[in-house]
């Protein structure tokens, strides 16, 4: 375990990283090396099917700030939009680890309660609210998007 002087860790908000995660059987395992660039919520009914819950959460991370380790199996269907939504998933547990589009290799949605340490899941941006459960009620401040909004960029 890397100490707190060591160069190589960086610390966000509540986190030093990197941050270990994995999968409920822990086949698959991977390391988080750098913040996410943002955390957000999705209400679609697409994430609330995946999710068994009113919404998901993701974290958008960089491809390269990632290390996997183990098997995962690869699943995909188009959105409303035609996009590719591809994900992917531990073949023994079926636990999924991240959503990923073709078209934008570098970019990983990070499902962030596969982390060992969850103090980095403070969402900043509410997505597809037009769907959202009416018993949900969004906290004050956090932004919030009728349908999809850009996921590349902090606000």
């Amino acid at each position: 375990m890397k100490n707190s002087t060591d160069p190589s860790t960086v610390k966000s908000s509540d986190a030093e990283y990197p941050l270990n995660g994995a999968c409920q059987c822990k086949q698959v395992r991977y390391r988080l090396l750098q913040a996410p660039i943002m955390v957000v919520c999705c209400h679609c009914k697409e994430c609330q099917k995946l999710s068994t819950s009113a919404f998901s959460i993701t974290a958008v991370v960089k491809r390269e700030h990632l290390e996997f380790e183990g098997d995962l199996k690869h699943w995909e269907r188009s959105s409303d939009s035609g996009n590719i939504n591809a994900a992917a998933f531990c073949p023994d547990c079926g636990n999924r680890m991240y959503h990923f589009d073709p078209q934008k290799p570098d970019i990983i949605k990070l499902k962030p309660s596969t982390l060992e340490n969850t103090g980095i899941i403070k969402p900043s941006k509410h997505l597809w609210v037009s769907e959202k459960q009416n018993w949900f009620e969004i906290p004050e401040g956090v932004e919030q998007y009728p349908k999809q909004a850009d996921l590349t960029e902090k606000s």
